[in-house]
């Protein structure tokens, strides 16, 4: 079965890169769409000066930041908003707003209030997912199957030994998902704060070369971060989610 999936994806892949190539050679316009083995030299040119690691290195940092304080922050929000209906009354408006509120405009004004720094950025990126997980896990919250958690005060379990044995278990589908999810928003939303407002990262990379009309080393920048964050949703998120579903027997 997992060799079949990967068949698929390598396939898929593989006819994407061949639109590509189609796609190019219909342009014939290397500075509009150059041909994908056009980038090899300057991906590598960029890595062994150092360049590429530096500035994927900034990037991913940012990532990893925002990424574990929207998680944090999300999931303890969804959870106290599903389990308590007088908060979720008390929150909601304020998660409607924020939901959709720009994301834009959020980068913005962190920028204006708090200056064109690292915890601006890493702030305005925090802020963008926070909504979108409480939503997700305040759903989940809300599915907890009553009886478990009627059994665990039956038998007294403490309020860690019910969050860790009853609560989590079962919100771990709705935490994976919140979890990939978020990943393909966040890293997105960093790169839209470095082009505006930093001096490093991939979106300050692909900003300096967008100013000098250069369509080759935009898409090696841009491809580099795509291929990382690839690997992260192979290698970690997906299997993590099919682990915590195993449970269900999904």
């Amino acid at each position: 079965m997992k060799d079949t999936h990967a068949g698929v994806t390598a396939l898929s892949l593989f006819g994407l890169l061949v639109l590509w190539v189609v796609a190019a050679w219909l342009t014939a316009d290397a500075t509009v769409l150059p041909q994908p083995w056009s980038l090899l030299r300057p991906f590598w040119r960029e890595t062994v000066s150092g360049e590429l690691p530096y500035h994927l290195g900034a990037t991913l940092l940012r990532v990893v930041w925002a990424f574990t304080l929207a998680m944090a922050i999300g999931v303890t929000l969804g959870l106290v908003m599903g389990r308590y209906p007088a908060v979720n009354h008390w929150l909601d408006p304020w998660l409607v707003i924020f939901l959709n509120l720009p994301a834009l405009v959020l980068i913005v004004l962190c920028y204006l209030w708090i200056g064109l720094n690292e915890t601006a950025a890493i702030l305005a990126v925090t802020l963008n997912k926070i909504p979108n997980v409480a939503t997700v896990i305040r759903e989940g919250a809300r599915a907890l199957d009553p009886q478990i958690d009627a059994m665990a005060k039956v038998y007294r379990m403490s309020a860690w030994a019910r969050l860790r044995h009853v609560t989590l278990p079962q919100l771990a589908p709705f935490i994976a998902a919140a979890a990939r999810s978020g990943i393909a928003v966040i890293w997105k939303i960093v790169l839209v704060v470095e082009f505006l407002g930093r001096s490093s990262g991939v979106g300050f990379q692909i900003h300096l070369y967008f100013q000098l009309f250069d369509v080759r080393m935009v898409l090696v920048y841009a491809f580099s971060f795509i291929t990382v964050m690839l690997v992260v949703e192979w290698l970690v998120l997906q299997p993590w989610e099919r682990r915590v579903r195993r449970w269900r027997g999904t």
